[in-house]
This record gives structure tokens, sequence and C-alpha cells, in this order.
């Protein structure tokens, strides 16, 4: 018997050994890397509330886009980007459980986030649950709209999955984008007080003529490749996407649809990630006229093309992809009195706008009383990083985090869990202006340090 297994062995072993000699590639089948695409319609039908207004007209496709990639001896990651205006909490819990399951993986190999336009949906199913008690069900959330369009992505992932192509190359390159982004918070002097904010459309001269302020002028762009033809194109690039909005008219803006021409011209799978952009508009550059929207788009276009064209690539194996998470409880606004929401909320003739802002509030509140943390991660694709991050966040992490690994190409994409709403910089809360005002942010002027010492950790450790 003993006899009979080694003769088997050895056979089995010859076999092995004339198949990767006749195909000196079978040995590395345990490196290969796939990567799928999905990209689907989402969105809402005529009469459906998006983010200020219900949607009235269709002007171009929302959309939820990404990757799957699979790596050898490594579950799959999926990075999703939804052209809506935020999802939060147990909405985007929703979100990562479901496309995990398409995917067949865990849901803290999946990333999930908005690009934030404003003519887009908004998505908490915990505030729609408050508001249902309070009788505002279905004025801001429409839950089955957003039920079918999950389901509708994960079909997609599951289809993505099957159909995943071989990579056996990451691409990277990047450009400046000009005349596109500007700070919104315009200090004084002393740098100590925000005298102007700069929203997403400005007509203040004073606004106008400011300086463009701190911002990342860079657009990056990520490229997977076989064989010399692209698979998939990702790119990262910091501010909010508005032109004009608030009537209804449904849009991707213009991050949306210079994300659609590059895709019509390379006809390359192409995925727009919203880098921290809290405190970053084209106000200084849109006055919030028609007009400007395919101007803006241009300039975008522009520079995802530019740093298309500066890619270069390197070869790549499973070996050098890695994806970490950190957990993150960001310590809550003192403003944030459950007692106080409630009262809000139950109070008959309290204008239905701040009770939608009570409502947000409460959510959060009930979120991290439960226990719950913000979910952080880094995606290692060699020496090309990408930084996943929470909330509508400022400027400065991103620029901060760069500077912690100022050897790798670092992008960074925000707008993940929409709860905490702005996450602006310690100092910010002491110095006024919108994004930091009790109405627009719920964590307290200690979450930098906190947030920070994530970032430190998955950077530097």
């Amino acid at each position: 018997m003993e006899q009979q297994l080694l003769r088997i062995r050895m056979v089995f072993l010859v076999v092995i050994g004339s198949i990767c000699c006749m195909f000196p590639n079978f040995s590395l089948l345990a490196q290969e890397i796939r990567v799928g695409t999905f990209n689907v319609d989402v969105s809402p039908a005529l009469g459906v509330p998006v983010a200020y207004a219900p949607a009235r007209e269709i002007l171009d496709p929302l959309t939820a886009r990404g990757v799957v990639i699979h790596a050898a001896d490594q579950q799959p990651i999926v990075l999703c980007a939804v052209d809506y205006l935020g999802i939060a909490n147990e909405g985007l819990d929703l979100w990562k459980s479901t496309l995990a399951e398409a995917a067949k993986t865990s849901s803290q190999r999946v990333w999930v986030s908005v690009l934030h336009q404003h003519d887009g949906m908004r998505c908490d199913l915990t505030s729609e649950k408050i508001m249902a008690q309070y009788g505002l069900a279905n004025s801001r959330y429409d839950v089955n709209t957003i039920v079918k369009s999950i389901k509708k992505t994960a079909r997609a992932v599951r289809k993505a999955a099957r159909r995943a192509k071989p990579v056996s190359e990451i691409g990277f390159g990047e450009a400046k984008v000009e005349k596109v982004a500007s700070n919104r918070r315009i200090l004084n002097p002393t740098g100590d007080s925000v005298v102007i904010v700069r929203y997403s459309r400005t007509t203040d001269s004073a606004a106008i003529a400011a300086p463009e302020g701190l911002i990342d002028p860079w657009l990056k762009c990520v490229s997977f490749w076989h064989k010399g033809k692209a698979v998939a194109a990702l790119t990262y690039y910091a501010t909010h996407p508005q032109s004009y909005y608030g009537n209804g008219d449904v849009t991707s803006e213009f991050v949306g649809l210079a994300r659609k021409a590059r895709e019509k011209e390379t006809k390359i799978p192409h995925i727009h990630f919203n880098g921290a952009s809290g405190n970053i508009t084209a106000g200084k550059y849109n006055d919030g006229s028609k007009e400007m929207r395919p101007i803006l788009t241009k300039r975008m276009e522009e520079g995802m093309r530019k740093a298309w064209e500066a890619t270069t690539r390197r070869p790549i194996s499973s070996a050098d992809i890695s994806w970490k998470m950190e957990e993150v409880s960001l310590p809550l606004g003192e403003h944030l009195i459950e007692s106080e929401l409630r009262a809000m909320l139950a109070y008959d003739s309290l204008l239905a706008m701040k009770k939608f802002v009570a409502a947000r509030h409460l959510a959060w509140v009930e979120r991290v009383n439960a226990g719950h943390q913000i979910e952080i991660s880094l995606l290692k694709l060699g020496t090309i990083w990408v930084l996943n991050l929470p909330g509508e966040l400022f400027i400065e992490y991103q620029l901060a985090a760069q500077k912690l690994v100022p050897d790798i190409n670092l992008c960074t994409s925000a707008y993940g869990e929409y709860g905490p709403g702005y996450i602006g910089t310690e100092d910010a809360y002491s110095q006024g202006g919108y994004e930091t005002s009790e109405q627009a942010s719920r964590v307290a002027p200690q979450s930098e340090q906190v947030l920070m010492d994530a970032i430190k950790h998955l950077l530097l450790e």
C-alpha cells in the first residue's frame, strides 16, 4: 500500500512539473489578480425626494459604479462610488452588507462612498425611522428606491465578480486641475475667525476676489492593466461638485459629466471618488449660472485626461495588495442632547427643515450611544495607496496624510459614513463658519486627534 501511494505521488509530481514546463505562467496562478467593474443606473423616479426637492427631471443618470478586486489568498475587495448626496447610519450598513454578500466577502472589505452631488438622493435609514415616528415618513428619503438601487448594484457586483479580468500591471498618474477648487472658509488677517463662507455658487465680489486658499489641486488616476490594455481607471479629486442645484433637476454634476466624457473617449470604465472636500467648493470660479456647468466639466475632464496621459505602469502581483481597517469613535458634539432633539421633533409648530436636522442629529446620537464605530480603511496596491475616510472631511486631513508618507502615491476617498456630517479640524471649531456650526457638524473638536491617530496607525504601522 505504501509503495502504491509513493508511485501515485511520484506520478503527480511529474505531471505538475510537466505542466509548469509547458505553461510557464501556471506557477503564477496563485499570484493572479482579477478586477471586475460594475456600473448601474440608480436614478430616482420623478417625484421621489432628492437632496432639496422632489425630482422633477433627470438631466443625466445617477450611477453606482466601482470595482471588485480579487487577489490570491485574500477575500475580495469592493470599492463603490455612488452619485448620492450622502449615505449614513443603517443606510450605509445595508449598502455594505448587501454588496459584501454579492461579492462573497466581508463587509469590512467593502468601501461605499458618495460624490456628494446636491441633486442626488440622500440615504439614511436611521433618520427615516426617527422621522416616521413623528409623522414625517417619506418626506426626505424614499426607502423603496434606495433598497431597489442597493439590490440592483448587488446584482451588478455579483456579475462583475464572475466576469473579472486578469490584471498584471498597476498605473498611476496625476495632474493639476485648474480653476475648479477653492477653500470655502475665508479667514480674517489673524487667521482666527471666518469672515466669509464661500459656498458652491458665489456672486459676492469679495468672496470671488479672495485667494483660492488651502486646497489639493492634484487629480490622481489609478489604473488596472493587462498585456497593455486598460481594465479600469479610478480618479480622485477633492471638491464639492456643485455648479447649480436645488430644484430637483437630477444630475451627476460636472464631476460625473467629466467622468462620462472620459469614459466615452477612452472606452474604459471610469470610477471617480471625492476626496476630503468638506471645506472645498468651486465657489471662487462658479457663479451658479447654467453656463458654468459645461465650463467646470471641461476643466475636470482636462485634469482627468492629463492625469491619464501622465500614467506610468509597473507590474503588480497579489503580494502587493493588502487591506487594513480601523474603527474609530468620534466624540459627540456637546450641542447634541437627546431630550432636546426629541422635543424639537414633537413640537408641531417647528419648521420641517429644523425637524429634519433634529432627526439627523438624533440618528447619530443613537448610533454613537449604541456603540457604533466608524470604519476607515487603507488599500495598498504596491506603492499606490488609497485611504478611505468618513464624512464631510476638511482638506487638512488629506494633506496631512500625504505628508506622513511622502514616498507613496496616496489617494484619498472621503464621504464614507455620512452620519457625523462635517468633520473640521480642532481649530476650525473656534473659528466659526457654517461647516463647524451646530447645524452642520455632529462631532466635537477633539475628533481631529482621534481621526489623525487612526490615520497614522493605518499609514505608518
